[in-house]
């Protein structure tokens, strides 16, 4: 999904290349239609302004029947719930990349929130995830593993300034304020880059913004 989120560059060609042969469609292998689904809703949350995807939207961008979708996923929130799986593999993925390169401190976790907005920045469609954008007309529990990953993210911040020493009588304080802040910085610059029509960009300035909090 970082890469291949056009539904052209994972779906089948279906186009007449040669009227005297006969077009032939190969079986996909085991957990390819899968990944095809996920890419293609991705593809379509990348849309500016796109609207609730419904289930028969999304079937007709991948020329397949409903059932077909349902073979693969017991219901559309599952869909979503694959896409979330792959914002928590990378997003703490980046954690812990840095977290092995990095000494705890402020340099540590201004590294981890850039790369977690470049992320969004190059997956739009998982930015309206992040969000919450793209779930507000599905189910609850997918709003609330979103949120679990934040409140994630924030502990981790915390640990990491409090274990790099923050500069202040009252580390503990300043360590919790900061995590909050830089969480809900995040949060805003990728709102703000979904509802622009992912014009304005998450990374904008964002060295100089991540000094003033930090």
């Amino acid at each position: 999904m970082t890469t291949a989120t056009n539904s052209d560059d994972i779906l089948p060609d279906h186009g007449a290349s040669g009227a005297s042969e006969a077009p032939t469609r190969k079986r996909p292998k085991p957990g390819e239609r899968r990944l095809q689904i996920l890419q293609t809703l991705a593809g379509m949350l990348e849309q500016p302004g796109a609207e609730r995807i419904t289930t028969a939207a999304l079937s007709a961008k991948l020329g397949v029947s409903e059932a077909a979708l349902y073979r693969h996923f017991a219901s559309k929130a599952q869909m979503f719930e694959g896409l979330i799986d792959f914002v928590e593999q990378s997003v703490f993925a980046f954690v812990r990349q840095i977290a092995d390169r990095e000494p705890a401190g402020p340099a540590q976790v201004a590294r981890t929130v850039a790369l977690i907005l470049q992320f969004a920045e190059k997956n739009p469609g998982m930015a309206r995830v992040m969000t919450g954008d793209a779930l507000v007309f599905e189910n609850e529990r997918l709003q609330e593993r979103m949120n679990l990953l934040f409140d994630k993210l924030e502990s981790a911040f915390k640990q990491s300034l409090r274990d790099g020493g923050a500069p202040s009588e009252t580390p503990t304080v300043d360590a919790q304020v900061a995590a909050s802040l830089l969480v809900a910085f995040m949060m805003g610059r990728m709102q703000r880059f979904a509802r622009s029509g992912f014009k304005r960009l998450p990374s904008e300035n964002l060295q100089a913004s991540l000094a003033r909090i930090l």
